[in-house]
C-alpha cells in the first residue's frame, strides 16, 4: 500500500509527489516528508520499501553538508514531529524552477537510447563508438521537463530550458548542476562508487538567489555503480532503483506498454532493494544506518 503521513500530521497538505509530501508551516516554511514509496516508469509502485524515506533524507542531509561550499540548500531544521522523525526536514518555501537538472558523466538510460538513434543526448553531440556505460569526455547538462504525477518527464535541450526559464536562470542552474556533479563524483569515486548521473531541483528565494532543494544524490535521483566491476558495455552493478526497474522489465511479467500499473514487488525484491539503498548510504557516508 502507498504510504502517506497526511492523517498523522495536523498540518495543511500542500503537495503530494511520487515519494514526498509537503506540509505548510506558516507562510515561508514547509515540512518535507519522504515516504517509503518507490516509483518506476512514472508509476508509484504498490509496495513500499521499508526505511527508504529515512535513508533518502539522511543521505541528502549528508550531501548538503559536503556541497555547502558549492551551493546553499533549502534545509532550515531537522527538528520535526515524532511521527516523521528521521524522514523529514523543515525547509524554505521557494519558487521552484520547472526544470529537472540532470548531469551525466556516463552514457546510460534514456541518454543511451537517444545516442543510439542520433549520436546526441539532449542535443549535445557525443563521440562515435560509445557503449552503454561509457564514461563521457566531460560531464554534460541534460535538462528535462518536470512532469506532473502520472506523466512522463521529457528530455529537452539547453536551448529549450532557456526558453522556459530565461537564459540567465538556465545558465545558473547549468553551472550549479555541473559543479555539484563534479564535486560529488569525486567524493563517490574515493569511496569506490561511480556516480553515473544524477538530477537536481532548484528554487528561487525571495531575494532572487537560486539554491538547491528537494533531495540530492540519493539512490532515487542518481545512478550509483560499483567502481570495481564497471565495464562499459557489460553488466553494471547498481546501488539504486535500477534494480527494481530491471525486475519489472525482465522478470515480473508486466508489459510496460499495456497501460496497466506494475504488479506488487515480491518480498525478496523489497529486501534486496532496501539492502542496496542501505549499502549506498553506508558506503558513501561512512556511517551506519540506524533506522
Amino acid at each position: 500500500m502507498k504510504t502517506t503521513y497526511a492523517t498523522e500530521l495536523d498540518l495543511p497538505l500542500v503537495h503530494t509527489g511520487k515519494v514526498r509530501e509537503l506540509y505548510a508551516l506558516g507562510d515561508d516554511r514547509l515540512l518535507m516528508v519522504a515516504t517509503d514509496n518507490i516509483s518506476a516508469f512514472d508509476y508509484v509502485l504498490p509496495t513500499p520499501i521499508p526505511d527508504k524515506g529515512k535513508i533518502l533524507t539522511q543521505m541528502s542531509l549528508w550531501w548538503f553538508d559536503q556541497l555547502a561550499d558549492v551551493v546553499d540548500n533549502h534545509v532550515l531544521s531537522t527538528e520535526v514531529p515524532a511521527a516523521v522523525s528521521g524522514r523529514a526536514v523543515v525547509c524554505e518555501r521557494l519558487q521552484m524552477i520547472p526544470v529537472e537538472c540532470v548531469a551525466r558523466g556516463y552514457l546510460t538510460g534514456s541518454g543511451w537510447l537517444e545516442y543510439q538513434q542520433s549520436g546526441t543526448v539532449c542535443g549535445v553531440a557525443l563521440p562515435a563508438g560509445l557503449v552503454d556505460g561509457s564514461r563521457l569526455p566531460e560531464p554534460i547538462f541534460t535538462p528535462a521537463t518536470k512532469a506532473a504525477l502520472g506523466d512522463h518527464d521529457e528530455n529537452i535541450s539547453y536551448q529549450r530550458a532557456a526558453e522556459m526559464v530565461g537564459e540567465p536562470t538556465a545558465d545558473r542552474i547549468q553551472e550549479l548542476t555541473l559543479a555539484m556533479y563534479n564535486a560529488a563524483e569525486q567524493i563517490a569515486r574515493e569511496r569506490g562508487i561511480i556516480l553515473a548521473d544524477t538530477k537536481f531541483e532548484f528554487g528561487v528565494r525571495p531575494d532572487g538567489d537560486i539554491i538547491v532543494a528537494d533531495e540530492v544524490l540519493t539512490p532515487d535521483s542518481s545512478r550509483f555503480w560499483e567502481a570495481s566491476s564497471w565495464r562499459p558495455g557489460g553488466a553494471l552493478e547498481s546501488y539504486d532503483k535500477q534494480f527494481v526497474r530491471n525486475w519489472l522489465l525482465r522478470e515480473s511479467g508486466w508489459d510496460r506498454t499495456s497501460g496497466e500499473p506494475p504488479p506488487p514487488l515480491p518480498d525478496e525484491i523489497v529486501s534486496a532493494t532496501r539492502s542496496r539503498y542501505v549499502e549506498a548510504y553506508e558506503r558513501l557516508t561512512g556511517l551506519t544506518f540506524a533506522g
